[in-house]
């Protein structure tokens, strides 16, 4: 009688925690990606007075916005692989936009959406989440996920009028492909916004969002990724109209330093694109035109991630999502001489991260703090109640939700092909090109008094720079093959 009785306890409380565990996994938040393909800082919410992106704005009055956040390889692939892997680059493959492809088979099943699979979460990829979206031989929309397979239960892109995955991530109005240094860098289409890519991505999202509201089959990730400004500069000619060439401002530095330097000839603009009237490190009429086709991209990507947080709220998913916005680097658009990202200055590496929360204290309050890609994963671990694998570089960003003036806890850091890697502090940076550099294999700046960055002799400070390349891992293992 004893022993039946213990074991019909031994049941009723089985349940009892098979209930409870079903209630927790019912009451985990949703998770919104927003990945916005080669986004700097030009935003007004993050001090350019210039910019009009009202819709990322606002949504940063609601949010968490890092104003210094640090990707950990300036170009798309191989910064989108640091952040799913939740790892920073260790092997050379790393530093590539190949880096998905080439090495998913050691990490997709521990991957930021792979994980969440296994631990309930429906996921969802649509647009650019990897850095080949719908087929990596450019053959058509490949239905599933051709880099990252496993992880999720749909990876697509909308069917429009581009026709293969190169075109949609660089060509033109109504599906004009790119020519390789013959097609312009910058377009001004008088149509409509769905003649661009990134109108179809808001579209299909907007609908996901709604098949998703309308279900009840546990918490979901949905990745949404969109294409702009990513070059060429192709726009409705509304979006150019909003904004003033004239009253555009040029970078505080713009001199190429002397080797050896992370400059490099930017090939991304001047070698890929043609109809270049002048080099626009000299002509500074082009170097406006070309800032203006960037600011005229960033309205328009705005306005489509507008339309999509919009929907968030009209359904009813902002009391029970957790939304992340985040660029895969930042763009240089004359700073140092460069023009494209693939370099290791603050303006290619620093792009715009916000974190909204449905219980977050003091929303819009910015965090100045030093933060990485690597802590995206472990935070919306956090967030939503799951375990973290072991193994990854980061950490969570909990704290700085619950307090922005928290100050940094560790500093960012970042690589790139050519021996380069790279330390950001609160108040320097430090780049070495070589593992055995010796001073002038470095390159030194100063944020205590300019927040663009000071180039200073790095002799002059060998305290700092002992200091900082003390915190720099050996960076051997991710020196190219020679």
């Amino acid at each position: 009688m004893k022993t039946r009785l213990v074991r019909l306890y031994l049941a009723f409380f089985c349940l009892l925690a098979s209930a409870a565990a079903a209630e927790r996994a019912a009451q985990r938040p949703n998770v919104l990606f927003i990945a916005i393909d080669d986004l700097n800082n030009d935003l007004g919410s993050f001090g350019a007075t210039h910019a009009r992106t009202p819709h990322l704005d606002a949504f940063a009055r609601t949010a968490r916005p890092f104003t210094r956040h640090y990707v950990h390889v300036p170009t798309c692939g191989a910064s989108r692989a640091a952040l799913l892997r939740g790892q920073r680059p260790s092997r050379p493959v790393h530093l590539t936009n190949n880096a998905i492809r080439d090495t998913q088979t050691e990490w997709a099943a521990q991957s930021l959406p792979g994980w969440f699979r296994q631990h309930g979460y429906r996921t969802f990829a649509l647009g650019k989440i990897t850095h080949y979206p719908g087929g990596l031989t450019g053959t058509g929309w490949a239905e599933g996920p051709e880099e990252l397979p496993g992880v999720w239960d749909r990876a697509w892109l909308p069917q429009s009028p581009w026709k293969t995955a190169k075109d949609v991530m660089h060509g033109y109005a109504n599906g004009q492909p790119r020519v390789s240094g013959q097609s312009p860098a910058w377009e001004a289409q008088d149509g409509p916004d769905s003649a661009y890519p990134d109108a179809w991505v808001a579209d299909e999202s907007i609908a996901t969002l709604r098949e998703l509201a309308g279900g009840d089959r546990g918490p979901w990730m949905l990745a949404v990724g969109f294409f702009k400004p990513h070059l060429p500069f192709a726009a409705p000619k509304r979006w150019f109209d909003l904004h003033d060439p004239s009253k555009l401002p040029a970078p505080v530095d713009t001199a190429r330093a002397p080797a050896p330097s992370s400059w490099h000839p930017s090939n991304e603009l001047l070698g890929n694109y043609g109809q270049h009237p002048s080099d626009p490190s000299v002509d500074e009429a082009y170097a406006r035109q070309l800032r203006h086709g960037y600011a005229a991209v960033v309205s328009y990507v705005d306005a489509q991630v507008g339309r999509l947080l919009e929907a968030v709220e009209a359904l009813g998913l902002a009391r029970n999502t957790v939304i992340v916005v985040w660029s895969d680097h930042g763009f240089s658009l004359g700073e140092q001489g460069i023009w494209a990202k693939h370099a290791l200055y603050e303006a290619a590496l620093r792009s715009p991260l916000m974190i909204r929360t449905p219980e977050l204290t003091t929303p819009g309050a910015q965090s100045r703090a030093v933060v990485e890609s690597v802590d995206i994963f472990p935070t919306l671990t956090d967030l939503c109640g799951l375990p973290t694998p072991d193994g990854l570089s980061g950490q969570s960003l909990r704290s700085y939700l619950q307090n922005p003036a928290a100050p940094s806890a560790k500093p960012a850091l970042a690589w790139f092909t050519r021996g380069q890697s790279t330390i950001r502090t609160d108040d320097w940076r430090l780049i070495v090109h070589q593992p055995d550099a010796a001073t002038q294999g470095m390159e030194l700046f100063d944020f205590r008094t300019a927040p663009e960055g000071r180039r200073v002799d790095p002799k002059a400070e060998p305290a700092v720079v002992a200091q900082l390349r003390a915190q720099l891992p050996a960076p051997a293992a991710l020196q190219p093959a020679r």
